[in-house]
């Protein structure tokens, strides 16, 4: 873990912070050589499997607000959402490596709830930070993290492995993280729905590392991605990887029931705002037929997580929603531009 001041030099108050870093972090295991202090970390890989490799950043004012989410959940969010990357790989996620540039007004109490929720992460999905880099930013708060993983060559995850007739599958349920959102941007206080799992979705969402690993490890999907942008986007993503087109059940879609609640009493279609609204990170995937036996032993063992089948990959170029009879385009998803 290196620190970079104003001008590009290290301070003593850079370098008492990065001891108070290294002071907060649990032993690492003993396949990291060399882990945070070095010019770099070192690590022994695991025999046999590739690494994995993702990266991500969340901005204040962009990825979060300070008004609505606390520096914990910035910390947890900022982890989490690289950790599902890599779980959609069919990966197991190994190491971390933390790029924080930190306002002025940052106080120490304010860097120990940012490690409070990464840390949390990272011992629920079994991710040790290896190192990084923290520099004063004359802007906002920017929480820049890499995640590595292993996996075996032929338990790898991409989007790009789907056929027509494949099913589609999601784990757990949608639109929650998008309908808090709402609810917190509304200073909706007083209000018939209880927002509160859903506010905790938007703030603290759950990579689904055992599904992801299992899916990787029975072979049992031919594509997989997450639902960052949400389930639309999601949905498009895999079928122009693949090749294919798609149709979706919308009456088979598992909405958060809160969430379409809370969109139908304020003006929105409780499907097209669960498919368009991100920050889910579930997962979606296809399963050809042949697989659906390997499906049954994941689901065994996803405990108790649902996996709803919502559709299939087409021999069709487009990428459609069935409602009542009728299809029409799949909407758009959440986009960063």
């Amino acid at each position: 873990m290196t620190s970079h001041g104003s001008e590009g030099s290290p301070t003593p108050g850079e370098q008492a912070l990065i001891a108070h870093i290294r002071s907060r972090l649990p032993p690492p295991p003993s396949s990291l050589v060399v882990g945070p202090g070095d010019d770099a970390a070192v690590m022994i890989p695991e025999r046999g499997a590739l690494q994995v490799l993702t990266t991500d950043a969340i901005v204040e004012g962009v990825h979060f607000d300070r008004r609505f989410s606390g520096l914990a959940d910035v910390g947890y969010k900022a982890l989490a959402v690289n950790v599902s990357d890599i779980v959609a790989m069919g990966a197991t996620p190994q190491y971390a490596l933390l790029s924080l540039l930190l306002p002025d007004r940052t106080t120490l109490d304010d860097l120990d709830a940012l490690l409070d929720g990464l840390l949390e992460m990272a011992a629920l999905s079994g991710t040790a930070v290896a190192g990084g880099n923290i520099s004063r930013s004359p802007g906002p708060l920017v929480v820049d993290v890499t995640v590595t993983g292993s996996v075996r060559p032929r338990r790898i995850l991409r989007r790009s492995g789907g056929r027509p007739g494949d099913a589609l599958y999601v784990t757990g349920s949608i639109g929650a993280a998008a309908a808090g959102l709402g609810w917190l941007r509304a200073q909706a206080e007083h209000t018939a729905v209880d927002m509160t799992a859903c506010v905790s979705r938007h703030r603290r969402p759950e990579p689904r590392v055992r599904v992801g690993m299992l899916l990787g490890r029975n072979r049992a999907a031919s594509a997989c991605m997450d639902l960052s942008d949400g389930l639309a986007d999601a949905v498009r993503q895999i079928a122009e990887a693949s090749g294919t087109g798609a149709i979706v059940d919308a009456s088979a879609l598992p909405i958060d029931p809160a969430a379409a609640r809370w969109f139908q009493g304020h003006g929105t279609d409780p499907v097209l705002g669960a498919v368009s609204g991100g920050d889910d990170y579930e997962l979606l995937f296809a399963v050809p037929r042949k697989f659906r036996g390997r499906l049954r032993a994941v689901q065994s063992e996803a405990r108790g997580l649902a996996l709803t089948k919502i559709g299939e990959l087409t021999a069709f170029p487009e990428v459609v929603l069935s409602r009542a009879g009728r299809t029409v385009d799949m909407p758009s998803g959440f986009t960063h531009f």
